[in-house]
């Protein structure tokens, strides 16, 4: 029975990534076995020009009936002077929100051939393997009452509210420990329980469930120290779990040690392990169509979607192993190049992934 996929290749760079990560799905398929099919989409500003909202009916009926979806990126800056309420940016929220994607697994993994291109000392970010798991449903960037007012004495106030409850902690801090378990069985909870009342709930429901884990050593850390050690020993953290706006910034951070935030893929899981997959940055629009975009995020996200929603870790990590073996050529787009490398474009590169691909099967 084939399983149905829906791609959305969004704004910017989104068509060109998405390109290259199809070729990459098309190849897997057809050497695998694996029977999937795959339509296409409008999200985000494609979708407002289009259609006129940036999530149309057509695209969220598609993905709630696929079995998962793959999305480029959404936004530039020709759609933010329109309404704030159908930015592009609402329609990747409102998705993620209607089809429950609640756990957001973002890996933070230094290949070994860009340990020059971090911005901090190789030794330090040598043999990074990090995944931050961010709650991606609730939180401030949805929580209710939000908005812009106008005080009496006419000056403008804008207010958002941070809210979780005690179940939306308890399912994102179960897939975390249950991620640590596949690990090294160390857990990080990222909390401001000093400051913030809904963080102090949020430390008391992990280390309740951390009893039902009793092989997994869980930690606490305030997010402005973890921000602090995620540059000074990176290394010193396998699995982090918190919320949604630190989660945000913590991935977004542990990237930039990988080398380039293009080279990070994120998962976006329901509680069925039905997900949304893309790359961690976005959609870029200063190089949008010029052909230079890293595509090696988007690529590595078909990889997470093989692993997670359907179960096909040998086609995963033959992805993976062909993203190493490019680099092992020297081949780097211009955000991870260096002297001494090779320095391509995005359409050679997925050609190169492609031709590592079928060169394994051989």
């Amino acid at each position: 029975m084939s399983k149905n996929i829906v791609i959305l290749a969004g704004d910017g760079i989104g068509p060109e990534i998405m390109n290259e990560a199809e070729k990459v799905l098309s190849t897997v398929n057809q050497q695998f076995g694996l029977d999937l099919m795959w339509t296409h989409e409008l999200l985000g500003g494609a979708a407002i020009d289009a259609h006129g909202v940036p999530l149309p009916e057509q695209t969220l009926n598609a993905a709630r009936q696929a079995d998962a979806v793959l999305l480029g990126a959404v936004g530039g800056p020709k759609w933010d002077n329109i309404e704030r309420s159908i930015r592009p940016e609402r329609g990747l929220l409102k998705i993620r929100s209607e089809l429950n994607l609640f756990a957001n697994l973002r890996p933070a993994i230094l290949y070994p051939q860009l340990a020059d291109a971090s911005s901090l000392k190789p030794e330090i970010v040598a043999g990074l393997d990090i995944l931050i798991v961010r709650e991606l449903t609730g939180g401030i960037y949805f929580g209710q009452p939000r908005g812009i007012r106008t005080l009496e004495n006419g000056e403008r106030q804008g207010y958002n509210t941070d809210v979780y409850s005690e179940s939306e902690i308890r399912r994102i801090a179960h897939v975390a420990f249950q991620l640590a378990q596949q690990r090294n069985k160390k857990l990080l909870s990222v909390d401001k329980a000093n400051v913030l009342e809904v963080t102090e709930l949020w430390k008391q429901v992990v280390t309740d469930i951390a009893a039902e884990y009793p092989d997994v050593e869980l930690s606490h850390m305030y997010v402005d120290n973890a921000a602090m050690q995620l540059v000074r020993a990176p290394k010193q953290f396998d699995v982090i779990v918190t919320g949604n706006l630190f989660g945000d910034i913590l991935s977004d951070e542990a990237a930039m040690l990988t080398g380039s935030i293009g080279m990070l893929p994120s998962a976006s899981l329901d509680a069925n392990k039905k997900g949304m997959y893309e790359p961690c940055h976005g959609s870029a629009p200063d190089i949008a169509g010029k052909g230079v975009a890293n595509p090696l995020a988007t690529i590595l996200s078909v990889a997470m979607m093989l692993r997670y929603t359907f179960n096909a870790e040998a086609a995963a990590k033959a992805i993976e192993t062909a993203v190493g073996k490019v680099l092992d050529q020297g081949l780097r787009t211009p955000d991870i190049w260096s002297e001494g490398t090779t320095k391509v474009g995005t359409e050679s590169m997925g050609n190169a992934v492609v031709n590592a691909l079928i060169n394994l099967g051989e």
